[in-house]
């Protein structure tokens, strides 16, 4: 009896091992993904909070909106081709990964984070490139404020995108389950929305204060 028995424990089958590790759950809208929701949300408003401050302190103000004078275009505007285009970056990178082509997917979701990581760069040398400071002026507090907080989204949103990276170039995502790539993909678009608002606000509308005046 105890020989029978060793006998079917020696030639059972060993439990399969998964070749990959799976990661989060499966569908297109785990709790993940409204939690993320929810904080876009939350963040929204403090952003919007920040524009309305902005621009009602810009419509008091009587002297000179920036006190440096207007704006330069060319850096902002070329940070924003930046941002625009890595968000597309991280969108087609997403849809690789669900067309099962997770090579291309990891390639692409690098390249989003090589040109998040020039965003920053080229936003570091702006405030380096500025005569004032966070405390010089009003216009200093709101402009370093406003930025600043949006780096620092830049920032997280760069290291998810490095470990999304990670993730997918070691095939843990496929067309079923692929959650942590859309909640990632989804912060890193809110991100780049973020800063249609805050270009148009910082850069474009001191140029329609002047003409006002």
């Amino acid at each position: 009896m105890s020989d029978t028995l060793q006998d079917a424990h020696t030639h059972a089958p060993e439990p399969s091992v998964p070749l990959t590790l799976p990661v989060g759950s499966a569908g297109t809208r785990a709790s993940g993904w409204w939690g993320c929701l929810t904080m876009i949300v939350t963040e929204a408003s403090l952003f919007g909070y920040l524009i309305f401050s902005y621009l009602y302190l810009a419509v008091l103000d009587r002297g000179p909106w920036p006190p440096e004078g207007l704006p330069k275009l060319g850096l902002g505007s070329l940070n924003t081709v930046i941002l625009l285009s890595s968000s597309g970056v991280v969108w087609f990178a997403e849809r690789c990964v669900r067309r099962r082509r997770p090579r291309m997917g990891a390639v692409l979701l690098g390249v989003a984070v090589v040109l998040g990581i020039v965003f920053t760069g080229i936003q570091l040398k702006e405030w380096h490139d500025h005569p004032y400071g966070l405390t010089t002026h009003l216009y200093g507090s709101l402009y370093f404020t406003l930025t600043g907080f949006h780096m620092a989204h830049v920032v997280v949103g760069i290291v998810v995108l490095a470990f999304l990276l990670l993730w997918t170039a070691r095939g843990y995502f496929d067309d079923a389950r692929c959650a942590p790539l859309t909640i990632g993909s989804l912060y890193w678009h809110f991100v780049d929305a973020v800063w249609l608002f805050i270009f148009s606000t910082i850069y474009l509308t001191p140029y329609l204060f002047r003409g006002a005046t």
